[in-house]
């Protein structure tokens, strides 16, 4: 049941991403992917979040595996991340293309970091 479950929530995840995706390519005036860095950056904080909460509070390990594994892995997106920063480095924009996977890191660990210590309260 748990994997069912978590493979529901993976394709809401996958929902949800092109949604905010589709939103924040529509408003971007940069020439940079800016959604998929919004997507990752959230997902980072979400995971976190969850992670301190499932550390923290006995009993949700398979809520955290269903939201986790799923509507986050689902929902985030290192892949597109990474062919987005290739597309950029073909383009010969190295600055925007450093700026976009190095700022997507160091946004995210510093996301999961906020969301591990707000979960783990």
């Amino acid at each position: 049941m748990i994997a069912l479950l978590t493979a529901l929530a993976g394709g809401l995840g996958a929902a949800a991403r092109f949604v905010l995706d589709t939103l924040v390519a529509r408003h971007n005036r940069l020439s940079v992917p800016l959604g998929t860095a919004l997507v990752n950056v959230t997902s980072c904080f979400l995971l976190g979040l969850l992670t301190g909460l499932v550390l923290s509070r006995p009993g949700l390990g398979d809520a955290g595996t269903v939201l986790g594994v799923g509507f986050l892995g689902g929902y985030s997106t290192f892949s597109t991340a990474s062919v987005e920063g290739v597309r950029l480095l073909c383009q010969r924009r190295l600055a925007q293309a450093a700026a976009h996977t190095g700022g997507m890191l160091v946004l995210g660990l510093a996301a999961a970091l906020l969301g591990v210590a707000l979960g783990a309260g």
